[in-house]
């Protein structure tokens, strides 16, 4: 666990870095990341500096995408929704390793057309340090559009941010981790708005029935869900099983199993090669 100091330290170098970019457009998700990121604007630069921008897409839910605009509210920020369609994107639907470079290629470019228009200097994102060590193709496409990310630059890990945001009293620093519905999809396999929308209809049984962190994985007509080791243990309930079976049937899979290794983020990038990962990373 960080300890206080080295918490105190890290905040007054993140504020620093945001500091010296004076004005920011907020790429904001109402995750973790972002909404401390975006809490921490708004105190070093002032509302009239700082724009919380959330982009609406058929690969987000849109409970998720009104929570975001409830958090924005709620830390009294100036906000703004954009239309963000992936699937039209050429080459995102063919789902390759590098589906997220396409992604956040096309986002991030309406982002900073967006904060040109606002005469904001710089659009931020909430990257941290941990996100180095994983297969992300999208951070060589924000780096090369000179997408700033000050909680990496300033060494906050997420145990970091969520330590600081509960400190803070955000209601986001145990929220469970959350990813594009994209991610549920094995490489490969075409992704299309009604694939999109059969996960989010399976996710939120999952969610309903008060799991805390899961996905559901789709594999053509069979759901894999992974639930945090943690909670495995209600799937011993027979009643409890046959419900989830029900309702993410007629969610619209035909077969629903349980991963026997539970959550773990990026599961999908398992079956990547150590050289396909290497050609990815930023």
């Amino acid at each position: 666990m960080p300890t206080e100091q080295d918490l105190k330290q890290k905040l007054q170098q993140l504020k620093l870095v945001i500091k010296g970019l004076a004005s920011v457009l907020v790429a904001f998700s109402g995750g973790v990341d972002s909404t401390f990121l975006l809490k921490v604007c708004l105190e070093v630069l002032g509302k009239n500096n700082v724009l919380a921008v959330m982009a609406k897409s058929a690969t987000y839910p849109e409970s998720e995408l009104q929570d975001a605009v409830s958090l924005a509210q709620m830390l009294g920020a100036r906000y703004k929704i954009i239309e963000s369609e992936e699937l039209e994107i050429p080459g995102f639907s063919e789902n390759p390793p590098e589906r997220c470079y396409y992604c956040k290629r096309e986002l991030f470019g309406k982002l900073l057309d967006t904060a040109r228009m606002e005469g904001l200097n710089a659009v931020v994102d909430g990257s941290n340090y941990d996100d180095s060590g994983d297969f992300r193709p999208g951070m060589r496409a924000t780096a090369e559009l000179g997408i700033k990310s000050p909680l990496k630059e300033a060494g906050f890990t997420k145990d970091d941010i969520r330590a600081l945001s509960k400190g803070m009293g955000l209601p986001t620093w145990n929220k469970p981790s959350f990813a594009c519905l994209a991610s549920r999809f094995p490489y490969g396999e075409k992704i299309t708005r009604e694939k999109l929308e059969r996960v989010a209809r399976a996710e939120e049984v999952l969610r309903i029935l008060g799991f805390f962190q899961y996905r559901v994985r789709s594999h053509r007509d069979v759901a894999r869900i992974e639930v945090d080791p943690a909670e495995m243990g209600r799937f011993l309930d027979s009643g409890l099983r046959e419900e989830v079976s029900m309702k993410i049937k007629q969610a619209g899979f035909n077969f629903v199993t349980l991963d026997l290794l539970g959550y773990r983020s990026g599961s999908m990038n398992e079956v990547l090669n150590d050289e396909q990962k290497a050609a990815w990373k930023n």
